[in-house]
């Protein structure tokens, strides 16, 4: 941390593969970067090579308040308190398309900022440009109900805009996470004030510079980047915030909830942590459940909070799998994330880095086996070999706590019962799997898997359509789909005495 003297509001920045653009520095307030009130700044370091690329200006408290106030006075008293919800989605469809004509660019920040591979975050980007898409139709179709109750009155419910919310959004999908924010809130009238993660502030404030060239008047979308103990509190117990949404860890958003009802009770959405099981039936197709398997866990360098760490196979098949998962593991190409060839990145950070191959160490102390992986790639930046472990108990901490790395552990199970019995020990509840060639099969542990997302002969296949969150300690509410909507409205009932 450093004071902003020497840190410009703009810089021209070259990425290794060659992209130059001019990457906004300052905090996006009122429609415009400005410097931090209390004029501090932040180190921002490539993942890839651990060397410090520049600095951000930090946003702190004070600079919240700033925000919220510009805020406030947009949904009251601005443009976007008078705007159709026509010409609302219609913003939101201008900066999709500001989205897929800087897409490169975009990707290039999200690979540059986070380490992910370049091919991996072009599917964010384009990703973010559907969802922003499909956010901009739903703008004027978010429409009340009329209620009959008896002849002498009229009822009618309205869904309003709940006004300033607070967002705050993780490191591991920089950009995906902003779209998946900022999608439902202005589709419903909302202004905005969200926090980037402090790890990858970079693309958020790209983002922020085509919200202003989409045309969103000021005050509607207000981007900061800084610290979650700092600006992340500063939102979760604002008096004027009346929603905030939080992506991140379970322990965050319990902070963050406790916060949000010790203020002013505002309406929570959390997407938390998984240790999510990936099951592997007898009758399934092998090869093909391998290939989703090491999507399920190794995308984004296992960075995901829905990452299919746990893999339960029959025991019929356990060393088939077993061997076939090795060999696919080991063909996983890790390096240099602007080659496009590379599937596994960095890990976004050293602390990151180091937390991992902690759980790596106590995975081989617990007695699990080391298949493959377990060591540093390379001799710089933040990269791990994809790493599998077998022979593990359900009782070891690498099989119940969330690990959010390329570490997988596998297990066995008898039968249908065996396998939603451990599928389900855990406090965890977001996303879940099974591979079978029996439709039965896959209908009843669907049914009976306590998980919010339960994907079938597949892994990660993520969908701006599809609502996505937890059960249990995996958070509340849903993002994306229609059902992200109702976060970002309340419903007003209007009744009217016709006698």
């Amino acid at each position: 941390m450093s004071s902003t003297a020497s840190v410009p509001l703009f810089q021209k920045f070259k990425l290794p593969n060659g992209v130059e653009y001019e990457q906004p520095l300052g905090l996006f307030i009122n429609g415009e970067f400005v410097t931090g009130k209390e004029g501090k700044a932040f180190e921002v370091v490539n993942p890839s090579t651990g060397n410090v690329v520049g600095k951000v200006h930090e946003a702190t408290a004070a600079d919240v308040d700033i925000a919220v106030d510009a805020a406030e006075t947009a949904f009251y008293d601005g443009p976007w308190s008078k705007m159709s919800s026509a010409d609302r989605g219609h913003l939101l469809l201008k900066l999709a398309d500001l989205f897929e004509e800087n897409l490169t660019i975009l990707a290039s920040i999200e690979a540059f900022d986070n380490g992910k591979a370049i091919q991996l975050a072009k599917g964010d980007i384009g990703a973010c440009i559907g969802c922003l898409r499909y956010y901009g139709g739903w703008a004027d179709k978010i429409h009340g109900k009329v209620i009959e109750t008896n002849s002498g009155s009229f009822n009618f419910t309205k869904q309003e805009p709940i006004g300033v919310c607070g967002q705050i959004i993780p490191w591991n999908f920089p950009l995906l996470m902003w779209a998946w924010k900022i999608g439902p809130a202005i589709a419903c009238g909302n202004t905005v004030v969200l926090k980037t993660a402090e790890q990858t502030p970079l693309g958020g404030l790209f983002a922020a510079k085509l919200c202003k060239e989409a045309g969103f008047p000021p005050g509607v979308i207000n981007i900061l980047s800084g610290f979650g103990r700092t600006a992340g509190a500063a939102i979760a117990s604002h008096m004027k915030i009346h929603k905030v949404a939080f992506t991140g860890s379970t322990l965050v958003g319990r902070q963050i909830m406790k916060a949000a009802a010790e203020s002013n009770l505002k309406k929570v959405t959390l997407e938390l942590g998984g240790k999510s099981p990936n099951i592997v039936f007898e009758d399934a197709d092998i090869d093909r459940a391998v290939e989703w398997i090491n999507f399920g866990i190794y995308y984004n360098a296992g960075q995901c909070c829905c990452a299919g760490s746990r893999v339960y196979v029959q025991e019929s098949i356990y060393d088939k799998v077993i061997e076939a998962f090795r060999k696919r593991a080991q063909a996983n190409v890790v390096g240099n994330p602007f080659d496009e060839a590379t599937f596994q990145g960095a890990q976004v950070s050293e602390a990151q880095y180091n937390r991992i191959m902690s759980y790596v160490e106590l995975g081989k102390k617990e007695g699990a086996k080391v298949e493959v992986g377990g060591e540093r790639h390379g001799n710089e930046g933040y990269f791990i070999k994809p790493t599998v472990f077998s022979n593990v108990t359900e009782d070891m901490r690498i099989m119940q706590e969330e690990i959010f790395g390329p570490v997988c552990a596998i297990a066995k199970f008898k039968d249908l019962d065996d396998a939603i019995s451990k599928g389900n020990s855990t406090t965890y509840g977001l996303a879940s799997a099974v591979h079978t060639g029996s439709l039965s099969t896959a209908m009843e542990v669907a049914n009976r898997l306590r998980a919010g997302t339960v994907w079938v002969n597949s892994y990660n296949t993520l969908h701006w359509a599809l609502p996505f969150g937890g059960y249990g300690e995996s958070g509340i509410g849903r993002e994306l789909g229609k059902e992200a909507l109702r976060n970002y409205t309340q419903v007003k009932t209007v009744s009217i005495n016709l006698s």
